[in-house]
């Protein structure tokens, strides 16, 4: 073993001779004679070059040292739409790289690699191009949108009393109604349902009425904010319906009837009496605004069925209190072509001696839901949006054709991401055989884009009140957790959705507007009584197709307010992934300028507040 040992290390030693021999051989022996390799350095200005759509130029200089002969510049991956010129560096004078972008470029960010070369060196740094959404606001107010150029849109919200969710005023005495009061919803929306329908049978005895469930949601909701909610007498008293659940016209149309004005007198004008029982509610706040049913075109009733209930109702409850107001219609607008308001509206707008209406209308109300399948993609929900935009103006349509409506406004009292809910055994409502899954996309991110681009479009169009459904429920729906009584991110949304484009002491004009793309951002300039500017950019930009609940791309917008003068004070107001959902964003101060940037790092939402 011992000899064994010598010969290995004889043959390594004699190995390592011969590579140090043909080293020397080759290289005339490299401790005195090598050739140390080119070195090149370059250094870009900026590792960002900003590219607005509208041709401003971005410049980065590009210094290149450790060389003594002429280098040069190469930019490699820029995107089609956006023009390169290079100017090549010449001595102690470094180059310029020059990027020009159009309308041509979408929107986003981009890699480029810009490379260096001298002889057999190089060096290479990389140089992302934001080409940013360029938007031009003119002191101008639009007259063709809104109501007459102003956004007249107020932000709502809903509760839905049964016995469910009836004890939430309860169960949260310490933060609720003063949360609710907060947020500031104007004309609450109360839709009970089940065991909150107050009125349980019809002996003719007093045992028949129990408003207990109800008034555990219509009391506290009484006494907050406008102290005007609209009660929605959405579905029959139990005894009234079908066996299949809906009402039986048929056979109960004056029973329902009669039942609604029992509702006007109990909040309303002193109550009613059945046998020795008074029952009148405990506030001395009114009802004013009253929904007539809820969803009839997927609960039961044809167009003409509901009209006939309508011009039954209404004039019965006026009988009761002349100072009322009424909500007609609610359609439910995600169900195929039921939710199409093309097949319910030409009846409800036909002459009055045809079978139209013919009784008094304040309010023509509809529900958009962009999805009714957790499995529906983020591109999908965006999608829908402009069928809403659609549908309102076609109610606006229908208006015109009747002269004595002419002047009747549209309020969507539901609105929310996703309409599905659990059935008894856990599945899709929508699509049964298929597990339902709470969609997250209702409190997350995604809705402080989705929120405000409805907002926007829909106030654009006319559209007068959008309400949230509903304030206290899950991840899903709600601005305020059941459970815990906890706020949402959607919570701060409608805050300051509400806040900012308050609709007293006048509601806010709508200023023309240009932008050079559309399909991944929405941008709104109005301009308030006092002078002030409020701007709003939504990041509405998907970063995948797949993408369900994802993050958003990232956003930068350019918005040129020169033509409006020159302000005081600015600050920006942000909503977004990063949002604290305890306390809420707040206005952080930047600087006024005639161009603002906003940087939005995926879906969200950023209010520019400009004051004079």
């Amino acid at each position: 073993m011992r000899n064994l040992d010598g010969v290995k290390r004889s043959a390594v030693l004699c190995g390592l001779a011969m590579v140090c021999f043909v080293a020397a051989a080759c290289n005339g022996g490299l401790s005195s004679t090598t050739t140390p390799p080119a070195m090149l350095n370059l250094s870009l200005s900026s590792a960002m070059a900003l590219a607005p759509q509208d041709g401003t130029q971005a410049q980065v200089t590009a210094t290149v040292t450790g060389n003594s002969g002429a280098a040069t510049l190469v930019v490699s991956g820029v995107p089609n739409g956006t023009s390169l010129k290079l100017v090549q560096p010449s001595g102690t004078t470094p180059g310029m790289i020059t990027l020009t972008s159009s309308p041509a470029t979408p929107a986003g960010s981009y890699t480029l690699s810009v490379s260096a070369t001298a002889g057999t060196a190089s060096s290479n740094q990389d140089l992302t191009l934001v080409v940013a959404v360029a938007a031009v606001v003119a002191s101008t107010v639009d007259t063709n949108l809104g109501v007459n150029g102003k956004l007249q849109e107020f932000m709502s919200t809903s509760f839905q009393p049964a016995e469910w969710d009836y004890q939430f005023f309860l169960n949260h005495a310490a933060t609720e109604p003063a949360q609710l009061n907060i947020l500031g919803p104007q004309h609450i929306r109360i839709q009970g349902l089940s065991q909150a329908v107050p009125m349980k049978s019809n002996t003719g005895t007093a045992s028949d009425w129990d408003f207990t469930i109800l008034d555990a949601i219509v009391q506290p909701v009484l006494g907050v904010t406008d102290h005007s909610p609209e009660f929605q007498i959405a579905v029959a008293p139990a005894w009234m319906q079908t066996a299949s659940g809906q009402l039986d016209i048929a056979n109960h149309l004056t029973d329902f009837v009669n039942y609604s004005a029992n509702l006007v007198k109990y909040y309303n004008t002193g109550g009613f009496t059945v046998g020795t029982t008074h029952f009148q509610s405990a506030s001395t706040n009114k009802i004013t605004w009253w929904g007539i049913f809820n969803e009839y075109n997927i609960n039961g009733l044809t167009a003409a069925q509901y009209v006939q209930l309508y011009n039954a109702m209404v004039p019965a409850m006026l009988v009761v209190d002349p100072t009322i107001k009424f909500s007609a219609l609610e359609l439910a607008d995600f169900d195929s072509g039921l939710g199409d308001p093309r097949n319910n509206l030409p009846t409800f707008f036909m002459p009055a001696a045809a079978g139209g209406v013919s009784t008094h209308v304040d309010i023509l109300s509809t529900h958009f839901y962009s999805s009714c399948n957790q499995k529906d993609t983020d591109t999908q929900l965006f999608n829908t949006v402009p069928g809403f935009v659609n549908d309102v103006s076609y109610f606006y349509q229908g208006l015109k054709l009747r002269p004595d409506l002419g002047n009747v406004p549209v309020w969507v009292t539901e609105n929310n991401v996703n309409a599905d809910f659990a059935n008894a055994s856990g599945d899709s409502t929508c699509n049964p055989g298929q597990k339902f899954v709470t969609d997250q996309r209702g409190t997350s991110a995604f809705f402080a884009a989705w929120r405000p681009y409805v907002f926007s479009q829909l106030g654009k169009v006319g559209n007068q009140a959008l309400y949230h459904w509903d304030y206290d429920a899950d991840a899903q729906y709600g601005e305020a957790d059941y459970g815990t009584g906890n706020k949402y991110l959607s919570y701060w949304v409608d805050y300051w959705l509400g806040q900012l484009y308050a609709q007293t002491p006048a509601a806010p004009d709508i200023l023309t507007l240009t932008a050079t793309e559309t399909t991944t951002t929405e941008i709104l300039a109005t301009k308030n009584s006092d002078g002030s500017v409020l701007v709003m950019v939504v990041d509405r930009a998907v970063l995948s197709p797949s993408d369900n609940n994802g993050t958003g791309d990232l956003r930068t917008a350019v918005v040129d307010v020169s033509a409006l003068g020159n302000f005081t004070t600015a600050s920006q107001l942000n909503i977004n992934a990063g949002t604290t959902v305890t306390n809420g964003p707040q206005p952080v101060s930047i600087t006024a300028g005639s161009k603002l940037t906003v940087n939005l790092p995926g879906y969200g939402v950023a209010f520019l507040i400009l004051k004079p």
